[in-house]
Formats: structure tokens, sequence, C-alpha cells
């Protein structure tokens, strides 16, 4: 990401350094603009996170790759638990705030290169904070679960965060669905960039998906869902886990 495009992390790094909450703006491609993350909350102490994003991490085993991780709130906490922690971000400010504020292994790295990392080189994969979202679409999100699944020891759990799109009633949502839908993309997939201050940020695909989109998106990639927690609210967490090994990856389309 160029250092002038990084909107995202430039406002971590104005709340960092300002000691102020702030907060991005969201442009979706249809012309719809929404706030983010609540102002302040990447930052916030485990205390204050989510009870959903609490329960989730009880889940951690071994060597932990955050992906998306921010300004480290998770990576940090898990760190200072003694876990071998390793941060992934896109954004070059959001790296920077990670090791200012002590993460020790913190890397610029997009989730398109995780398959740079070594074999079996994790135990637990994180993907918090909707993350599960930066896996895009449909066909390149099956891809990177491969890559993942050989990143990642024989036991390896991914705690993944998704927001269902089947619970919303914004009416602007369901159309831009609607839209979707005709152009041959899934529901919960959105283009989107972000805003703050005079940057704006690149053009980039989410995706939120509903717990049997997520076992169809699943399907081929050698992994499965072990459980689902908040399954009846908007966001929910997956803890995903590798099939049984007699069970092969399909071959890659």
């Amino acid at each position: 990401m160029k250092r002038d495009r990084d909107a995202y992390g430039e406002q971590l790094l104005a709340q960092f350094l300002r000691k102020a909450p702030t907060a991005e703006i969201i442009e979706r491609e249809d012309g719809y603009i929404d706030t983010g993350s609540h102002p302040g909350s990447y930052f916030r102490s485990y205390e204050q996170w989510p009870p959903l994003e609490r329960q989730a991490l009880r889940s951690v085993r071994g060597k932990v790759l955050d992906i998306g991780c921010g300004a480290g709130r998770h990576s940090i906490y898990l760190q200072e638990k003694g876990f071998d922690v390793t941060g992934i971000d896109a954004s070059p400010g959001a790296v920077r705030v990670c090791k200012s504020r002590g993460l020790k292994k913190a890397l610029v790295r997009p989730i398109a290169e995780v398959d740079k990392f070594r074999s079996r080189a994790f135990d637990t994969v994180l993907m918090l904070g909707n993350n599960f979202g930066l896996l895009g679409n449909l066909r390149g999100g099956k891809r990177l679960l491969r890559a993942l699944h050989r990143i990642t020891s024989p036991d390896a759990r991914i705690i993944a965060e998704t927001r269902n799109p089947e619970k919303t009633r914004n009416p602007h949502h369901l159309a831009y669905q609607r839209w979707n839908q005709s152009r041959g993309r899934m529901r919960g997939q959105i283009r989107i960039r972000i805003r703050f201050e005079k940057t704006i940020g690149e053009w980039f695909d989410y995706l939120f998906v509903s717990p049997d989109e997520m076992r169809m998106f699943l399907e081929g990639t050698g992994w499965e869902i072990e459980r689902l927690l908040g399954a009846d609210g908007s966001n929910y967490c997956a803890i995903l886990r590798k099939k049984e090994r007699s069970n092969k990856l399909r071959p890659r389309s």
C-alpha cells in the first residue's frame, strides 16, 4: 500500500500520536458512506472489548498469526500473556503503531502474501474485527484459505469474525446485496475505500458471510467449522479447524 493512500494507517497514527479517538470514513462503490469502527475502539483495553472477542480468544493456542492486526490490541494482549505473536497488516501506518506500542513481531504484509510464511509456522490464525472479510471474494478467498492451511500446524485453528448479511434491515444494504447478486457476486461482498482527513485509500474487496455461506466458502479448502460463537447475532465468530488428514484438498480451480 502506498503511504499517501494509507488512510487507515493515518487514522490509527492520529489516534496514537494525538491521544484522541478518531474514526475512519468508509465509502462504498455505490456511494454509500458510513463510519467504520467506533472512535477509539482500536485502542481499547481487554476489559472494554466485546464479550464475543474475549470468548473467542480462549481458543488461542501456540504460535499466533494476527491477520489485519490494526493497532495491535489483540496481538499485544496475547504477547503479554506469553504467546509468540506475529501481526501483519497491509497498512504501513498500522504496523508503525503496533511497533511503537511494543509488538515485537509486526510486518507490513497484506493477506495476499501469507504464502510467504514457511510451512507449519503457526498454530492459531486470528481474523478478529470482522477480518474474515479480508478474504475478499469466493475464488481468491479459497486460495488464501489453502495457503493458511499450508502455513499452519496439523491441529491449527482459525478464529474468524464476520458479520451476517442476513441480519440487516438497512434498505441501502439490501439494495446493494441485490445488485451484487445480479452481478454474480456474493451478496455480502462489498467494494470499499477508507477516507481520513485528506487521505483517500485504495479500493478493495471485503466480505460478510452468513454461517451457511461460510460453510460453502470453506468447501475444498481443508477447513471446517468446529463451532460458532454468537451465531444468532449480526456479528459472530467461527472457530475453524483442519479437516481430518484423510480428506485431501481439492485441486485448485
